[in-house]
């Protein structure tokens, strides 16, 4: 039976460390790197679905996190930054229904263990994380964030960490910089200049990675570096007077691009979101879940236990 919180999760109180899953990054990895073995009652695959179950027990283990949510990607073409911009994300191929159907299960198997589960058609999953760490920052919460994307970075405060669970690599807002060659508040500046080809985020012809963070090392900010154009020929970069003819040239790219790459912090989250409080699972509609989709009994018994499993 659903309701409450299950034991060793306590609603306020006591700070906790907030884990906050990017899910769709997860089931993504669970599409491509699980082998299609099983299909559901209808005859649909659940590959995703089953390695993404796994994925769910191994987190849980390690944590044993009380407070835990699992952020989805609701749909590619309907969030707000595709009224600002059309072609966000149109290079793309549309998920196929194959994949649509494991994520709704996935989602499911989150409710039924009781992890808050976050997805909003306007709102990326990025977003949800983002609004969600700054409601458990205003709670007194530490944050991690689990995700290997490097967007993510812009998130972190002091305090936070971001993790790579398949590689089990952490690192801090200290620690952006020696992996990224920009620090955590530069991450939005750096993708509105150099765009993000995987998001089909255009930013600025001719910049790179390299002069990029170069630039924002010198100038601390984008903004900073648009009203200094005139200093940017002078500098001892190469390039540098065809860096600041381009950086002219598209200023308008750079600024929507980096409209575009910034996470935003004011999503709508559910009203009993609670920091990500864990609610207590509920084992029937878990264990017909895991029958619908033909889950094994090993995976199975480690779902109800990893539900219940707080430390």
């Amino acid at each position: 039976m659903a309701g409450g919180a299950p034991a060793g999760a306590q609603a306020g109180g006591a700070a906790q460390t907030v884990h906050l899953v990017d899910s769709s990054l997860y089931v993504f990895r669970a599409w491509h790197g699980t082998p299609i073995e099983a299909s559901d009652e209808d005859g649909w695959p659940v590959n995703a679905v089953h390695g993404f179950a796994r994925f769910l027990c191994d987190l849980i283990e390690r944590t044993r996190a009380p407070r835990l949510a699992l952020a989805f990607d609701e749909a590619l073409d309907s969030c707000f930054r595709n009224a600002i911009y059309p072609a966000y994300k149109a290079n793309r191929e549309p998920a196929p229904e194959e994949l649509k159907r494991q994520f709704a299960h996935c989602k499911a198997l989150g409710v039924a263990m009781g992890l808050p589960v976050l997805a909003h058609s306007d709102f990326e999953a990025d977003d949800l994380i983002g609004t969600a760490a700054a409601d458990a920052r205003r709670a007194g919460h530490a944050v991690v964030i689990v995700s290997a994307d490097k967007d993510m970075a812009q998130l972190l405060d002091e305090g936070d960490w971001q993790w790579d669970f398949a590689r089990n690599e952490r690192w801090d807002c200290a620690g952006v910089k020696p992996r990224y060659g920009i620090h955590a508040h530069q991450v939005a500046d750096y993708l509105g200049l150099t765009g993000d080809a995987s998001d089909n985020i255009p930013g600025v012809p001719g910049i790179g990675p390299k002069t990029a963070a170069t630039l924002l090392g010198l100038y601390g900010s984008m903004d900073a570096l648009l009203g200094k154009l005139d200093e940017v020929p002078l500098l001892k970069l190469r390039g540098a007077a065809q860096h600041a003819a381009r950086l002219r040239e598209h200023r308008e790219a750079a600024l929507l691009s980096r409209r575009l790459a910034t996470i935003v912090l004011d999503a709508p989250l559910p009203e009993n979101f609670d920091a990500a409080l864990r609610r207590a699972p509920d084992a029937d509609a878990l264990d017909r879940l895991c029958e619908r989709l033909r889950i094994g009994p090993m995976t199975r018994r480690r779902l109800q236990d990893a539900s219940r499993l707080v430390g």
